[in-house]
Order: structure tokens, then sequence, then C-alpha cells
């Protein structure tokens, strides 16, 4: 996956600029990913409508080329996702550049995917109508897991990755579609599908079927998310970034610097003083 960005050296970073010139910046093609390449890069994905970050990823290199951006997230979308949740565009744009996955699709169209096996073995024990004998759910649970420990687990892990996660999802389905798609996250940001009824979607069907629409959508549902969670929300309200990293990604957030690159995000997008467009 080919990312530049500010203080990269390179071919691929004249390239870059000669593609952007022919768009009408006016760069030295140097090879430098400096100031002027990285002003040009968010003036050409502002004019685009995508994300305007500065940073050459797959999405921006894909648009320069003249490929299909309509499922991809655009500056209008963080923008709207700021104004509802009452905090600087700014913020928004931090928690997309460390909290998401960057691309919410996979070369095929479908929406990145991460099946997790040991949430399919707490699903299935899941009541999910009046009079079910809950004791015959947990020892289902447990044969499935001696059968088919790829997929049900008490244990997490048995990733494989890009398009395969999807293949143990339709495993996964043949023993019990609902609990199957509720033990995926699903998309940009990393949604689980259990979520859905707490998020507001009217099914578990509904949240899956918007999750395959858009990037927009995927945000939309991190949106959802955080405005279900009294306590994150009002951490991201005064950018209190340590509280919103131990809040969105558990007690471990300090050993991957979570706060940190949160806070540097935010600094740096602020800096640029970002506007709707």
């Amino acid at each position: 996956m080919t990312i530049l960005r500010h203080g990269d050296r390179s071919q691929a970073v004249r390239d870059l600029q000669r593609r952007l010139n022919e768009r009408g910046a006016q760069l030295i093609t140097d090879g430098a990913y400096g100031d002027a390449t990285e002003a040009a890069v968010r003036a050409f994905q502002l004019k685009q409508g995508l994300v305007s970050d500065g940073v050459a990823g797959p999405k921006t290199l894909a648009s320069l080329a003249g490929g299909d951006t309509h499922k991809l997230l655009k500056h209008a979308d963080l923008v709207q996702a700021s104004q509802r949740l009452g905090v600087p565009v700014a913020a928004v744009y931090a928690l997309n550049e460390v909290e998401s996955k960057g691309s919410g699709f996979l070369d095929n169209g479908k929406p990145v995917i991460l099946f997790e096996r040991h949430i399919m073995y707490r699903q299935l024990q899941i009541a999910r109508a009046d009079g079910v004998d809950v004791a015959q759910l947990q020892q289902r649970a447990k044969q499935l897991a001696v059968e088919y420990p790829a997929l049900v687990n008490p244990k997490s892990g048995g990733y494989i990755g890009g398009t395969a996660e999807h293949q143990r999802l339709a495993g996964a389905r043949q023993i019990d579609n609902a609990a199957a798609l509720e033990s995926a996250s699903w998309g940009a940001f990393q949604v689980m599908g259990y979520h859905w009824k707490r998020l507001g979607y009217a099914s578990i069907h509904d949240f899956v079927e918007r999750m395959g629409r858009s990037e927009a959508e995927h945000l939309e549902a991190f949106v959802r998310y955080i405005e279900g969670d009294v306590t994150l929300h009002k951490a991201l309200k005064t950018l209190k970034w340590a509280k919103v990293a131990e809040l969105y990604n558990g007690a471990d957030y300090q050993r991957n610097l979570y706060d940190v690159k949160l806070e540097r995000a935010f600094e740096r997008h602020q800096d640029r003083a970002l506007v709707a467009a």
C-alpha cells in the first residue's frame, strides 16, 4: 500500500508532483515531499471532495489516476460529523487518521471486516426468543467450539486478514447467520456488529447493508458509537486525548501511543485551519 507524506523523498513523490502539476499545481518535481507538495495535495483533495489530510494514500492516488471515489469518505462528511459531535473539524480528522483502518473497502468492493471467533462463541449463547433454554445454547456453543475452533472459540485469534476474513464469516454464517454478522467488526472504523441495536439500526442486516454502501456510512456508525457513550463524547469534546484513547482503545492504549498520536494529529490538522469546502 503506497502512502506518501511530508518528509518523504523518492521517485514516487516525483511522480506524484508531476500528476499534481497536470492538475494545475506548480511544483518543482524534485521528489521531496515538502510543505508545497503537502499544500498541493490538500488543495487537490479539497477540490475532489476527499478527506484533506495532505497525505497521498491509495485514495488520493486513485483519484489522481481518475479512479472511482464515490464510496470514499469525503471532507464534507468529516465536517458534518464535527458539527454533530460539537468538536473541531481537526478532532474528527485526528480520529479518522488514528482510529480508522485507512480504507473501508477491499479491492473486491466488500467492506473491510475482522471476524472475532470469541465473540461468535459468546453470541451463540444469547437467547433470541422467549422460552429458549440458555443451558442448551451454552452446550451447543461448547460443542461447536470443538468442531469448528477457527470459527467458534472462547479464545480470540485465528485471524487471516483481507478477503479471507469474509471466507471465515461465510463459514460462520452457515452455523448461525445473525450471530456471525454480529461477531465481525465492520468498515473503516471497525465497529462491531453486535452494537447494531445500541446504535439505532433496525437489525443486524440493516447495519451490514449500510456498511456495504460507503465509508460515509462507516463514519456514521462511528459517530453513533461516540454519541452513545456519554463519557467518551465528553472526553472528545474537551479534547482529553488520553481519556479518549483509554475509552476507545482499551487500557493498553499507552503501549501503542494512541493518545500521543491523536493529540499530534489534532494539532497538525488544526494548524492547517481546516474549514468546510
